[in-house]
């Protein structure tokens, strides 16, 4: 939880005058009720550069919290570095789980289809798993 981090998505959110955009809040999501602080139902969840740079317990709740507040056929967007069946899809992405771990133990690149189970139980159906630049995914997945 960042503060510099909430302020530069205000910045961004104010420039682009959007008037669905709430503004970004502390939400812990090891807590199994964080998502009761989000007015719901929602169609859209989406988290750019989290599953990364958190424990794997905040990716698992990210997902209960997210099949809590979405409706059917909702989407659910996670944008990041993802391993692909246990490997890094490119050697950069191995330096930089390296310097991930040196920041936190519990922190790395996560492997997609351990997150793609993970959304399961949750609801969730990947539907996309579409390459980005700089060695990135965008995984979608949609409530079922």
């Amino acid at each position: 939880m960042d503060e510099v981090a909430r302020d530069s998505i205000s910045a961004w959110g104010e420039k682009a005058a959007l008037g669905n955009l709430a503004p970004p809040r502390n939400l812990d999501m090891t807590r199994a009720d964080w998502h009761e602080q989000i007015n719901g139902p929602l169609d859209a969840v989406l988290a750019i550069n989290l599953v990364h740079v958190a424990p794997w317990e905040v990716t698992l709740g990210l997902l209960r919290g997210a099949g809590e507040l979405l409706v059917q056929g909702g989407k659910l967007y996670l944008y990041g570095p993802y391993r692909v069946d246990g490997v890094h899809t490119a050697k950069s992405n191995i330096k930089f789980e390296r310097w991930l771990k040196d920041q936190n133990e519990s922190w790395g690149v996560r492997d997609m289809g351990e997150v793609e189970r993970a959304a399961e139980p949750c609801g969730f159906l990947m539907t996309e798993a579409v390459e980005m630049p700089a060695n990135n995914f965008s995984l979608i997945f949609r409530k079922a």
